[in-house]
């Protein structure tokens, strides 16, 4: 069995999601990992990302020492903003995502079923701050991606039912792992491609799912 870091993993995922991106897309990147897909886009692909805490024009990430702070992206880690950047309140943040006009949302997840339903934002029992933008993006989203680590410890996160408190139900589309990126239609979970460094029975078995597995198979690396 392949082991790969967390590094690894982190950037496997964001990688392949960046694929997804199309010309001219609006699209809002959830804090932690998904953030990362925004410094694989290829160069001449142009996409406008907006960041729920008030911007549309996120650059990549700034290593560097930053110029102004409070140019952050959703996770509150400074980025460079790209020319022609905006800059607004929350209040018009959310409004831009719930009037339908992101393309594209992509978020982190604790677990996501067959039937597309998400739970991201909280365990029983253990603290959390709130739900975030969340429920409103999966909700206001053309398309909703799911990018997050196959399992956790060893446990499967894509289930046949989720087990935690729901953040929406029905709202997923595609999911992306270090391991597989899988398609969520009304016939349920279809493999679309697996990672060459990883088999196809060690997809099967680190799902919960029943997996729909086409004829020809796609097998892509990042």
């Amino acid at each position: 069995m392949t082991q790969l870091s967390k590094e690894q993993c982190r950037e496997i995922i964001a990688r392949r999601i960046a694929k997804e991106f199309k010309e001219g897309d609006i699209i809002t990147l959830g804090i932690g990992l998904p953030t990362e897909a925004a410094n694989y886009v290829p160069s001449d692909v142009h996409v406008m990302f907006q960041s729920e805490n008030g911007m549309i024009g996120v650059g990549h990430r700034n290593l560097a020492a930053p110029r102004n702070a409070h140019i952050t992206n959703a996770g509150g880690l400074p980025v460079h903003a790209k020319e022609g950047a905006v800059f607004f309140d929350t209040s018009m943040s959310f409004t831009i995502i719930r009037g339908g006009h992101v393309d594209a949302t992509v978020l982190g997840a604790l677990q996501v079923d067959a039937e597309g339903n998400l739970a991201n934002w909280m365990i029983p029992g253990a603290f959390v701050p709130g739900m975030g933008g969340a429920m409103d993006l999966v909700v206001g989203a053309k398309k909703v991606i799911v990018a997050m680590e196959h399992t956790n410890k060893g446990e499967p996160r894509i289930l046949q039912k989720c087990t935690l408190p729901l953040t929406a139900t029905h709202e997923v589309d595609m999911i992306v792992t270090e391991k597989a990126v899988i398609d969520v239609t009304p016939e349920g979970l279809l493999l679309k491609e697996i990672n060459p460094l990883f088999s196809l029975e060690d997809v099967i078995n680190s799902t919960a799912a029943k997996l729909i597995i086409p004829e020809e198979l796609s097998v892509k690396a990042a």
